[in-house]
């Protein structure tokens, strides 16, 4: 029978952007994404929940140490994100629309590799209160 166990991090990030794509006419845009397209942007207060999957390891009883996790989503998404222009301000989204999809893949793919592999990463973002995605599904 296996062990695992599922942790979580919990953080939160504020963050403007805008959803826009440049190859359609301004009233697509406007049609598609409505006030999420205002030209001067607009921002969300994200909570980000990183869950890891996983055995305790047998020695400290962790999937892994909170503390390590916590840290490292600092580094990787909070330091990069945070009080930030999704559109202007990151390289990441730079040519890439931000939804709250996107900005999910993304996280996820900059915290896959800084972790062990071993270990199973899901992305809960919340956009909203009522609006979130999960990634992978």
């Amino acid at each position: 029978m296996s062990n695992k166990i599922a942790v979580y991090r919990k953080e939160h990030f504020n963050a403007a952007h805008r959803l826009h794509n440049p190859g359609w006419t301004m009233e697509k845009n406007n049609t598609v994404f409505g006030l999420c397209n205002n030209p001067n942007y607009h921002g969300h207060n994200y909570d980000l929940v990183v869950k890891l999957v996983g055995e305790p390891d047998p020695e400290t009883g962790y999937v892994m140490d909170l503390k390590l996790l916590s840290n490292l989503v600092k580094e990787e998404i909070l330091n990069r994100f945070d009080h930030k222009n999704l559109n202007l301000d990151t390289v990441e989204f730079a040519s890439l629309n931000p939804t709250a999809e996107n900005i999910a893949v993304v996280i996820y793919h900059l915290l896959r590799p800084k972790l062990d592999a071993k270990l199973a990463l899901s992305i809960r973002l919340y956009e909203t209160e009522r609006n979130f995605v999960d990634y992978p599904a």
